[in-house]
């Protein structure tokens, strides 16, 4: 695994949290990582520092991020004591929106955990005035349907989303151009400044097999996609429960 250390000055830093923070084996600094602001899909490389502050080697089992879109995780087996560590990995933003607060999990030999924590906030270009809809006690065949609003974040252009083919086995839309008042995000109207789209989600027939045959409730996500923004990932969740 690949290992990098830090410069004199950063294990000076933690020499000055030493006093205060002893109980805690390894430090990180920043002891929050600031992602900053990211765009919806984008994939991003990190790389965190930290110091092992303890005078013991600390050996690691694994490295993981809690939660999703963290992956190839590079990360030294020891941490001398008094030694430093650096953990690189790749974030895919994908699926999120808004604030998010992942955390990085250390894992020794003993099984004792440590964390590093970061936050960020991701940048979706949509935005959607409702994303959960409830059909209810639902019997296969039926017909459910939601109207809602889509716009651009930026305000400025027409939204050109369309149903994802894995969710248009299950789903169909039917969309029309409007001009939308959002001031009051739960108060949405059409008449104002903002070009959007009037949006019509319907079933079509929401299939039961594998896992789902032992559940009794129903959660799916419908996931649409834009050539304007082809990283995008927004989505809407639909939940109930099988009759």
């Amino acid at each position: 695994m690949k290992f990098k250390f830090i410069a004199p000055t950063l294990l000076m830093a933690f020499s000055l949290f030493q006093g205060a923070l002893a109980d805690e084996a390894i430090r990180f600094i920043p002891e929050t990582y600031p992602i900053g602001y990211v765009d919806q899909g984008d994939v991003k490389h990190f790389v965190l520092k930290g110091a092992n502050v303890t005078d013991k080697e600390i050996v690691l089992e694994n490295v993981f991020g809690q939660g999703v879109g963290m992956s190839n995780f590079k990360y030294p087996q020891r941490i001398p004591a008094k030694g430093t560590i650096s953990i690189e990995f790749d974030f895919d933003f994908s699926n999120m929106d808004g604030p998010i607060a992942p955390v990085v999990v250390l894992v020794d030999t003993t099984g004792k955990p440590y964390t590093a924590t970061m936050d960020g906030i991701v940048k979706a270009p949509f935005f959607f005035s409702e994303q959960m809809f409830d059909a209810g006690y639902y019997a296969k065949g039926e017909k459910r349907e939601w109207t809602f609003y889509v716009w651009e974040t930026d305000k400025k252009g027409r939204p050109d989303i369309n149903i994802d083919t894995e969710s248009a086995k299950q789903f169909g839309i039917k969309t029309k151009p409007v001009m939308l008042n959002v001031d009051k995000l739960d108060q949405i109207k059409e008449g104002g400044k903002v070009p959007g789209l009037k949006v019509t989600l319907y079933t079509k027939t929401l299939s039961r097999e594998g896992w789902e045959l032992k559940q009794q409730s129903i959660r799916k996500i419908v996931t649409f996609k834009s050539k304007k923004h082809p990283k995008a990932t927004p989505e809407v969740l639909v939940i109930g429960y099988w009759k």
